[in-house]
């Protein structure tokens, strides 16, 4: 019997992915599992059993994924699975800035007498602008930013695109109207700019003065990304002088809260009845994977690895720091072997159980 801890709430769907042979639950001590959302686990206690952690969503900023790897746990994400549901609220979030709805809304709602005639004589205080022909800068053409290139292409937009990781796969999935470019072309370019990228210490900030310099006037920014990806402070700035008409954010915080031009969102972007199932699945699906079978799917800390059993052999599974590559490679057996940064992963199927003393953490399947 395996043990999985739920640290959030989780979409009642995960009771259908497991079986008989898991126990579910969020009192359980020392799991072989952990199921995440936001939960932010930077002192949580590991216990011995502890083989992986799988976040529901993409973010993975609540997790020490270093620590997690030097001690053989491997930390899932489930990319893709709330794309949807973030890539519907972009295509909200640009509506909105485009046309000032909720200002009129808020107007049309104070009124007390002879609204039709008011609001006739009134509502051209909120007139806005089409998207319609517009130029959108989708930076990051991932999972997310992917779908909402392809749909704002049918919206009859002039999409271009900046990814500097972009490989054939992702490019075929992309609408054959949708131009990469430079980030600086992007920037200069576009009349909306949304953010599809991880944080991490390159891309914080990364929306700041200087970057706003060389953006059209009157252009909107949208973030459903992360909020430390801009500079807050310089928005604020760039839209008392102009430069900026809106900016749209999905993160709160005390400095984006109440003021003119900001429109923020309560962290809505993968807040779906489907993309919190959606994630649920795919998690739940991910730790079975690798508790059962050791195969990897998109994990954050260790290489990704899948192999089909070799009938009638034992399969063993070996974390390892990458310097003992050379070393797994030589031990007997069909093996997957692979390494990320600073880890190794190793699938083994041998006539017998394999021993490796230097390993992080090591299962016999």
């Amino acid at each position: 019997m395996k043990n999985i801890l739920k640290l959030n709430k989780i979409s009642p769907v995960i009771n259908t992915v497991f079986n008989d042979n898991y126990t579910l639950g969020d009192d359980i001590v020392n799991p072989d599992g952990i199921l995440v959302r936001s939960f932010n686990m930077s002192e949580y206690a590991v216990g011995e059993n502890l083989v992986a952690i799988a976040r529901a969503g993409a973010g993975v900023n609540n997790i020490p994924i270093d620590e997690m790897a030097k001690k053989g746990i491997v930390v899932f994400n489930t990319p893709g699975a709330n794309a949807n549901a973030v890539k519907e609220l972009v295509l909200c979030g640009m509506l909105l800035a485009s046309r000032d709805i909720i200002g009129g809304n808020k107007w049309v709602n104070s009124l007390t007498e002879n609204v039709a005639k008011a609001t006739e004589k009134g509502k051209s205080a909120f007139a806005g602008h089409e998207i319609f022909g517009k130029t959108l800068g989708v930076v990051g053409l991932g999972a997310i930013g992917r779908l909402v290139a392809n749909a704002c292409v049918k919206l009859g937009m002039n999409v271009i695109g900046y990814d500097p990781y972009l490989n054939e796969n992702m490019k075929s999935m992309l609408d054959e109207h949708v131009n990469t470019v430079s980030l600086e072309e992007l920037m200069a370019q576009s009349d909306i700019i949304t953010l599809h990228v991880p944080f991490t210490d390159s891309t914080k900030n990364m929306i700041n003065a200087d970057v706003i310099d060389t953006m059209k006037s009157g252009v909107i920014i949208l973030n459903m990304a992360r909020g430390a990806l801009v500079n807050t402070d310089d928005v604020k700035k760039a839209i008392n002088e102009g430069k900026v008409h809106k900016y749209v954010v999905d993160f709160p915080d005390e400095n984006v809260l109440n003021t003119e031009g900001i429109i923020v969102i309560p962290h809505l972007g993968a807040s779906t009845e489907e993309a919190e199932d959606n994630c649920a699945v795919m998690a739940g699906k991910e730790l079975i994977e690798y508790i059962e079978n050791g195969n990897i799917i998109n994990s954050v800390n260790y290489p990704c690895i899948s192999k089909e059993r070799t009938d009638g052999k034992v399969r063993t599974c070996i974390l390892f720091n990458s310097e003992d590559k050379d070393n797994v490679e030589k031990l007997d057996g069909d093996k997957a072997v692979a390494v990320r940064g600073n880890y190794g992963y190793a699938i083994i199927d041998a006539d017998e159980k394999i021993d490796f003393p230097n390993a992080l953490k090591i299962r016999t399947l």
